[in-house]
């Protein structure tokens, strides 16, 4: 049979039929067949049909119409999924998270992968029999950002709401104290004693709250609670794990009241080489060993668009041509991702004065700006030198910033 049906009907037992005279025989073998008995179809038979089913001039079958179900690059992983590539410094998170009383802190640049490997931290958990609360700080709204005390007690009550417990905020705000230490108070005298358990309190997109005045109360406040697990108290229950696009040095004033300097610090990397070859592989090798070269000297290993590039060609949506020469592109397979940092740093002249000194001399005077470039994902320093995240980003913010 030609392709896609041999793939199926090939391995299955079957009888022939090609001319009137083969009618009786093909009901006497079905006959049998439903009788229980095998097929009177010899290997012979198998290997002469199957000759005439694969011919030599027959193309090979394009990536798209293999029997395999491929997963949009979007958003965050199932961690079920056969398309997540587990990278050295997961199994270091997933080991810590085994403890009790840790405190995780994941960084990296948008489309890293943090919100995926932040699952496979709660799924660890979950599996070492640990309560899990996530929070997801994207869902707090305008007024609970502008105002300490909203903010405070929605915090509080998300926690109790997730826990599934009865809400007793009221009762344990106490107005003779600060926000950061009612919320203290309700936790110990409250929350971790209705867990009574090991605790993970997950927070994903924490960088929410850099823009607030009380920023440095709020995970002052997280690093108190790490700091309190020395006691033996019930506060060694708790796990702390955080996630966040931004550099921690910009999150907290005094450092040593930052949560994301003590415990395991996760810094997520782009792919070597290596990973690319085995994601190559696991959307059943679209690229060839040339492909992938020139496509590691253009990504860089960048997680999101490397995965992108693999499913477009996978899918048929795009040839391998195409990808490189088009894109730069506006309405080429990066476009999107392309605009969305053009548009991050244009009203920003410092930030474009930034990235046009880096392309220009591969330097970045200002470390400021710098670890805002780096934690928007766009510059890397390499020894010495500052230079664009990958040759993709380069040469498309050289052409847009006429740099």
């Amino acid at each position: 049979f030609p392709y896609p049906l041999n793939a199926y009907l090939n391995p299955l037992n079957w009888v022939s039929w090609e001319k009137e005279d083969d009618t009786a025989t093909l009901i006497e073998s079905l006959a049998e067949a439903i009788a229980g008995g095998a097929l009177p179809i010899t290997q012979d038979m198998h290997r002469e049909i199957g000759s005439i089913s694969a011919p030599p001039e027959m193309p090979a079958p394009t990536h798209s119409a293999q029997p395999l179900r491929l997963e949009m690059p979007e958003g965050t992983i199932r961690t079920e999924s056969n398309f997540y590539i587990q990278r050295a410094s997961d199994e270091f998170a997933l080991n810590a998270i085994a403890e009790q009383g840790v405190t995780i802190t994941i960084k990296a640049p948008r489309q890293m992968g943090k919100s995926s490997l932040l699952m496979r931290i709660m799924q660890e958990a979950r599996d070492h029999q640990k309560k899990v609360v996530f929070l997801d700080f994207q869902l707090f709204d305008k007024p609970a950002l502008e105002e300490s005390d909203i903010f405070f007690r929605q915090f509080c009550s998300w926690l109790t709401d997730e826990l599934e417990l009865e809400d007793k905020v009221d009762e344990y705000w106490n107005q003779a104290l600060s926000n950061s230490q009612r919320t203290t108070r309700y936790m110990q005298r409250y929350l971790l004693k209705k867990v009574n358990g090991p605790l993970v309190l997950a927070m994903d997109e924490v960088e929410t709250v850099f823009d607030t005045e009380f920023r440095s109360d709020f995970f002052g406040m997280l690093r108190s609670w790490h700091n309190k697990r020395v006691d033996g108290s019930k506060w060694r229950n708790i796990d702390l794990a955080l996630v966040t696009s931004t550099e921690p040095y910009q999150l907290i004033e005094n450092l040593n009241q930052s949560p994301f300097n003590v415990g395991e610090v996760i810094d997520l990397e782009d792919f070597s080489a290596a990973e690319v070859a085995e994601l190559n592989q696991r959307h059943q090798a679209p690229l060839d060993g040339a492909a992938l070269k020139r496509l590691m000297s253009l990504l860089s290993g960048q997680p999101y668009l490397t995965r992108r590039a693999m499913y477009l060609v996978a899918i048929g949506r795009i040839s391998i041509e195409d990808l490189f020469d088009k894109a730069l592109e506006d309405r080429g397979p990066f476009g999107d991702h392309l605009r969305y940092h053009l548009f991050r740093i244009h009203d920003q002249p410092e930030l474009v004065e930034g990235v046009r000194h880096v392309l220009a001399k591969q330097e970045c005077p200002d470390d400021r700006v710098f670890f805002r470039l780096r934690g928007a994902g766009l510059v890397k320093r390499e020894g010495g030198i500052v230079i664009p995240r990958c040759e993709l980003y380069g040469q498309y913010l050289k052409e847009r910033l006429h740099a």
